[in-house]
């Protein structure tokens, strides 16, 4: 660590006019939490250092790659392990009933163990944190963050995974692909989008990615870059052109635009006006 010390929060919400969810990106050399709790579910990911937790009468430590899960209520502590250490990490608060979709019976999900191993997930976690601190885009949240925190209660938790198995999910995706086309500029909620179906929006994202091998926000963002590459050969500018298909703004669509055609907006635009 670097002697450097930061916490920033980003507040995303699922879907529009959905919950909100807040995302902490820290980092701390000296600072120790003073005992506390919260009223949802604390789900870190540890980036560097190391740090020691005391909870549920014990203390734990947590380095980089474990993700730590804090259970609603329950009083803990944080800080450097060792006088002369730091340690960073990334942290988001859900509401329980973000992590009862996809598994089976009501209440609080427990875990037994606070400091979890698993790689894959830890890496999806922190991935999806750094995007979303970025540019939070609604569909975007409520596509990836329920998905792995429901991932995370069906590996981890004490209780039982649903099944995974949607009857008509083909034209579930259909459908939800049809209204994501017709309101690109404002995309209905998923939760709205499900109930409208009938279905829990774990199974609404399961249906659509089996069908569509990609989550919703993901298939959204191409369409938009297809209906961009139009707009931008008409002549319109890169910044007008993300509002018309529901970017955020102009670099949220030279993100998606270079993951799906290799170039930026403007370096399109250009080319195209020069072969004419």
């Amino acid at each position: 660590m670097d002697g450097r010390e930061d916490a920033r929060w980003t507040r995303a919400r699922l879907g529009r006019c959905g919950p909100a969810l807040d995302l902490l990106t820290a980092r701390f050399d000296r600072h120790v939490y003073a005992p506390h709790a919260h009223e949802e579910f604390t789900v870190g990911v540890t980036v560097g250092g190391l740090e020691v937790i005391d909870y549920r009468g014990g203390r734990i430590h947590s380095g980089p790659g474990s993700i730590v899960i804090l259970e609603p209520g329950e009083m803990h502590t944080g800080g450097p392990a060792t006088p002369d250490g730091g340690y960073a990490y990334r942290a988001l608060y859900a509401a329980p009933a973000l992590l009862a979709d996809g598994t089976l019976g009501t209440g609080v999900r427990h875990f037994r163990e606070p400091v979890l191993d698993d790689p894959e997930l830890a890496a999806a976690l922190l991935r999806a944190h750094t995007e979303l601190s970025a540019c939070p885009d609604p569909l975007e949240a409520e596509s990836r963050l329920p998905w792995l925190l429901t991932a995370l209660a069906r590996r981890h938790s004490t209780a039982r995974a649903a099944g995974d198995t949607v009857p008509g999910a083909d034209g579930i995706a259909r459908a939800v692909r049809d209204r994501l086309a017709d309101e690109l500029a404002d995309p209905p909620s998923l939760a709205a989008l499900a109930t409208d179906l009938g279905l829990s929006r774990y199974q609404l994202l399961r249906a659509f990615r089996t069908t569509m091998g990609v989550p919703p926000y993901a298939w959204l963002a191409q369409h938009r870059v297809h209906r961009a590459r139009g707009l931008l050969e008409c002549g319109l500018r890169p910044a007008e052109v993300a509002a018309l298909v529901g970017f955020a703004d102009q670099a949220h669509l030279t993100r998606w635009f270079r993951r799906v055609l290799g170039v930026t907006p403007a370096a399109y635009r250009n080319s195209v006006q020069d072969r004419g």
